[in-house]
C-alpha cells in the first residue's frame, strides 16, 4: 500500500515520508519496544498521499492565492486566509486509491486490537514534515483527534488533520521560522487510543526545561487525557527524577510537586467523531493526591532515559497511563528545542533592583523579566487590539494566539503547568511567562503597568508598576587555578539547577531552615503530635490549624512522612544539582520566633526576649522538647545519603556553645545512623561564636573542620545587633578583633589537617577581606551566587 506505512516499518529517516511525529513513533516502536518502551501500534498516511490529494483536487492554486503576500501580523487577514483554505480542503474528496488503502489498513489494525466486546477507539494525530526538528518544535500547530471510532470517523479525522496544516497558528509559525508553505506536507497517524481518560497522562522532558540541567527527568502528570496538560487547562503534578540514581537502581525522585488538578479531560459520549471530549471537575479528594505513584514516576523516567539514549539528545515526550490495563505508554517523542540549543559559554542573569506590590504569582517559565501594560484576552476577536510590548494575560493561552505571542513583553495565565503549550512557546520565543496563577485575569487591571519576574526561582511574580531591572552577561570560560575553592551559599532548592551552571566547587552553605520554611511550612512537633494521635489537640493547636495541616500533607502517607520526604526532596535537589562536589548542609538553625511563624508553631515555642541568643542550634537538638523533631532531620539526611546514594551531602552543626554540646550532638547524630566517617560522612562545625575560635583545637576533637559564620561571629565579638540601624555602621567583619578570631580558627584547622571555610557575608561584600582570607590559608569561601563569577575573575587575575 503506497499511501500507508506501518509504525513497524518507519524510522527517523522517514521524516520526509510521514513527518517528524510519525517517524519518531515508528522509530520508537521499531527500535525500543524490546527495551521496555511501550508505544501503541498504528499506521501513518504518507506525505506524498497528501500532496497527491492537493493536486487531484486542484487545491494548490487556492492555497497559493490565499498566502502570497499575506501579512501574518494582520490577524484578521490571517484568519480569513486560513478559513478559506481549510474549507476547500475539507470539502474535497479523497482519491479512490488512498481511501481504499486507509480502509484496508484500519480493518487490519482494528482486527488485531479488538478486545472482547469493548469498543476500541483511536487517536488520529497530525505529523508535518517540518515538525519536531532539532531547531523548531512546531508544538501544537496541527490538530489531533481523540476517541475516534469507526472507519467513517477515521476518514473525516484524517481530512481534518490535512486541513489543520493551514491553521492560522501553523501558517504564522512557518512564516516566523522561515519555512516555505509549499515545502511542508502532512501525514495522519492512526494509533490505538490509550485510555488515559480513566487514568492519567502528561509530558516529560529529559532535562530541566528552565535551567537546562541534564541529569534530571522532569515529569508532569494529571488525571484524564493529556491534551488538558498540553493546552494548559490544568495545573499538573510535577516530578524531578535524578538520572544517575535511576541508572544505579536507587530511589531517585528528587522532588514532588502537587498540582491543583481541578479539572480533567474525558470523553463526552460514544459518537466517536474525534471531538467528543469535555472537561469535568476532579473530586476534591483526588486533587489532594498525586495522580501517579512513585513507582510509576520512576518507570516513566526509565523509559525517558532509554529514549534519550537512543536519540542521543534531550527529548520532549508525551505519555499516558491506561486506566483499563494500568500500563504506561509513550505517545510521542520529539527533540527538545530550547535549552538544548542554549550556549553554555555565557551566563545571562536578569536581576530586579527593586520590588513593588505583589499582584499575582505562579510557575516561572524561563528566567527573564518583562514589563509592560496589561492586555487581558478572552477571545480571538480581541487579538487585533494587542500591541507590541503588552503583557498578554489570559485564562490559558490558546495556540491560535501565537501570531501575537511573539510581540508580548511577557505572558501570564490563570491555568497551565510548565509543560503546557503556552510555556513551550514562551521558552522558544525567549519571553518570560508565569503560568498557573489561578486568578491573574481578576487581579491584574486592564491597561495597568506591571513587571513580570521569572528571575527569582521556580515561582514567578507579577509586581505592580514598571520596576527597574538589569540584564547581566558573564563569560563562563576556563578560569585560572585558584589557591582557594569558591563555593556557593544556596538558600533554596528552587534555583539549584540554575546556580549549578556557574563555575563552582560545591555548596558551602545550604540552610535547612530555608527548606523547612519554603517546602514544608509546618512545625515538626505539630506533625509529630498528629502522627501520634490524629485527633490530638495540643493547647493552642486549633481545629482550624489541624485542618490546614491535613490539607497540606494529604498527598503523603502521613504527617511524619510528609516532613521527612519533603526535607529529603529539598536536600536531594541541592545534592543532585552540584554532584559530585560537596554540599555542606547546615542542620536547622531556626530561632524560637522563626519556628513560631510555622503552621502550628505557637503551640510549641517559648516566648524569648532575645531569640538570637536563645533556644537554637545544638542546644535545641539535645533538648527533650525538640529531640524527636531533630531526629526527623537525621532520618531525611540518612535517606538522601544512604538510600539515594547522594553521599556528597556533608553536615554542619550550627551554634555549638560548649564542648559538652559538641560531644552530645555528635553522639546523637551517631545514634541516628549518621556517624562520622561512615559512608564518607563529614561533620563540620559552624564556627560563629568567639568561644569556638578560642577553643578551636578542643572543638576540632569532635568535628572534621570548621565553616566560619562571619555574620554571627562579628556581632557577638563586637557586641552589636547587626539588624539594628542604630549601630549597623559599626558592623564590619574586618575589625581587628574579628580577624584575630578568624586567624585562630584557620590556624587550628591547618595544624590539624582539617577543613576550614567561610560562609558568611564578609567575602562577598569586601574583596580585601577575601584576599586576606586567602593569605591566611583558608580552604574555601562560600559566596552569594551573584558574586561568584566576579570573585573568581578577580582572584584569578591576582594569581597571575
Amino acid at each position: 500500500m503506497a499511501d500507508i506505512l506501518w509504525f513497524s516499518e518507519l524510522g527517523m529517516g522517514d521524516v520526509d515520508r510521514v513527518g517528524g511525529k510519525n517517524a519518531s513513533l515508528g522509530e520508537l516502536f521499531s527500535n525500543l519496544s524490546a527495551a521496555g518502551v511501550s508505544v501503541p501500534p498504528g499506521f501513518a498516511t504518507s506525505a506524498e498521499a497528501f500532496r497527491e490529494f492537493l493536486r487531484g483536487a486542484r487545491l494548490e492554486e487556492t492555497i497559493d492565492q490565499a498566502l502570497v503576500g499575506l501579512d501574518t501580523d494582520d490577524v484578521a487577514a490571517l484568519a480569513a486566509a486560513g478559513t478559506k483554505i481549510r474549507a476547500a480542503i475539507t470539502s474535497a474528496p479523497f482519491p479512490e486509491q488512498f481511501e481504499r488503502e486507509v480502509r484496508d489498513a484500519y480493518a487490519d489494525l482494528a482486527g488485531r486490537e479488538a478486545s472482547g466486546t469493548a469498543t476500541v477507539s483511536w487517536a488520529v494525530r497530525s505529523s508535518a514534515t517540518a515538525e519536531d526538528l532539532p531547531d523548531a518544535s512546531f508544538a501544537g500547530q496541527q490538530e489531533t483527534f481523540l476517541n475516534v471510532t469507526g472507519i467513517e470517523n477515521i476518514l473525516t479525522a484524517i481530512k481534518d488533520v490535512f486541513a489543520s496544516l493551514y491553521n492560522d497558528r501553523a501558517i504564522a509559525y512557518r512564516v516566523h521560522h522561515g519555512f516555505t508553505h509549499s515545502e511542508v506536507a502532512i501525514s495522519a497517524g492512526v494509533q490505538k487510543m490509550v485510555r488515559s481518560d480513566v487514568g492519567a497522562s502528561g509530558v516529560m522532558f529529559t532535562m530541566d526545561t528552565e535551567s537546562g540541567f541534564r541529569d534530571a527527568v522532569f515529569i508532569t502528570s494529571s488525571y484524564g487525557l493529556g491534551e488538558a496538560v498540553v493546552q494548559g487547562a490544568v495545573n499538573p503534578d510535577e516530578f524531578y527524577v535524578h538520572k544517575p540514581g535511576l541508572l544505579a537502581g536507587r530511589p531517585a525522585i528528587l522532588k514532588r510537586g502537587l498540582g491543583e488538578k481541578a479539572v480533567k479531560m474525558v470523553y463526552s459520549d460514544a459518537a466517536g467523531g474525534g471531538a467528543t471530549v469535555e472537561f469535568t471537575d476532579v473530586a476534591k479528594g483526588e486533587r489532594g493526591r498525586f495522580s501517579i505513584t512513585d513507582d510509576e514516576v520512576q518507570e516513566l523516567a526509565r523509559q525517558a532515559v532509554k529514549i534519550e539514549e537512543h536519540y542521543g539528545r534531550p527529548m520532549d515526550i508525551e505519555w499516558g497511563k491506561d486506566g483499563v490495563d494500568g500500563k504506561l505508554y509513550i505517545l510521542q517523542a520529539r527533540p527538545e528545542t530550547v535549552q538544548s540549543r542554549t550556549s553554555t559559554s555565557t551566563s545571562t542573569r536578569y536581576r530586579l533592583h527593586e520590588t513593588g506590590p505583589l499582584l499575582a504569582e505562579g510557575r516561572a517559565i524561563g528566567q527573564r523579566i518583562g514589563a509592560g501594560k496589561v492586555k487581558i484576552l478572552r477571545s480571538l476577536e480581541q487579538m487585533a487590539q494587542f500591541e507590541a510590548g503588552d503583557v498578554l494575560v489570559a485564562d490559558m493561552t490558546d495556540p491560535d494566539w501565537e501570531p501575537i505571542m511573539k510581540r508580548a513583553a511577557a505572558i501570564v495565565t490563570n491555568r497551565g503547568g510548565r509543560t503546557c503549550h503556552a510555556a513551550i512557546i514562551a521558552r522558544e520565543l525567549g519571553i518570560p511567562a508565569v503560568v498557573g496563577t489561578g486568578d491573574a485575569t481578576q487581579m491584574l487591571a486592564e491597561g495597568s503597568s506591571v513587571t513580570v519576574s521569572c528571575a527569582e526561582g521556580e515561582t514567578g511574580f507579577i509586581y505592580d508598576g514598571l520596576l527597574d531591572f538589569a540584564i547581566e552577561e558573564s563569560e563562563l570560560g576556563a578560569f585560572a587555578e585558584l589557591p582557594v575553592k569558591i563555593m556557593m551559599n544556596v538558600g533554596t532548592p528552587d534555583q539549584a539547577f540554575t546556580f549549578s551552571k556557574l563555575p563552582h566547587d560545591g555548596i558551602g552553605l545550604a540552610r535547612l531552615e530555608f527548606i523547612i520554611n519554603r517546602q514544608i511550612g509546618i512545625h515538626p512537633n505539630a506533625l509529630l503530635a498528629l502522627e501520634k494521635d490524629p485527633s490530638h489537640r495540643q493547647e493552642g493547636l486549633t481545629d482550624a490549624t489541624v485542618t490546614r495541616i491535613q490539607e497540606r500533607i494529604s498527598a503523603y502517607p502521613g504527617p511524619r512522612d510528609y516532613y521527612v520526604m519533603r526535607l529529603a526532596e529539598g536536600m536531594s535537589m541541592l545534592a543532585a544539582a552540584f554532584a559530585p562536589q560537596p554540599v555542606i548542609l547546615r542542620l536547622s538553625d531556626f530561632k524560637s520566633n522563626e519556628y513560631a511563624n510555622l503552621l502550628g508553631g505557637p503551640a510549641f515555642e517559648p516566648n524569648e526576649e532575645n531569640p538570637m541568643l536563645g533556644f537554637r542550634g545544638a542546644s535545641r537538638y539535645l533538648s527533650a522538647d525538640f529531640r524527636a523533631a531533630f531526629e526527623l532531620e537525621c532520618e531525611a539526611v540518612k535517606y538522601v545519603r544512604d538510600t539515594m546514594g547522594l553521599t556528597n551531602v556533608q553536615l554542619m552543626v550550627p551554634f555549638v556553645r560548649t564542648l559538652e554540646e559538641a560531644s552530645g550532638v555528635i553522639e546523637l547524630l551517631g545514634e541516628n545512623g549518621l556517624k562520622r566517617g561512615d559512608n564518607g560522612l563529614k561533620i563540620i562545625m559552624m564556627c560563629e561564636l568567639p568561644v569556638n575560635a578560642l577553643l578551636a583545637d578542643e572543638f576540632l576533637d569532635f568535628f572534621d573542620g570548621f565553616s566560619i559564620g562571619s555574620n554571627d561571629l562579628t556581632q557577638l565579638t563586637l557586641g552589636l545587633d547587626r539588624d539594628s540601624a542604630l549601630v549597623a555602621d559599626r558592623f564590619d567583619e574586618r575589625n581587628p578583633a574579628v580577624k584575630k578570631l578568624l586567624s585562630l580558627a584557620i590556624s587550628a584547622c591547618k595544624a590539624r589537617g582539617k577543613y576550614v571555610g567561610i560562609c558568611g557575608q564578609g567575602p562577598s561584600d569586601h574583596p580585601d577581606l577575601a584576599d586576606w582570607l586567602v593569605a591566611e590559608g583558608i580552604d574555601s569561601m562560600s559566596l552569594n551566587p551573584d558574586t561568584v563569577v566576579d570573585t573568581r575573575m578577580r582572584l584569578a587575575g591576582a594569581a597571575r
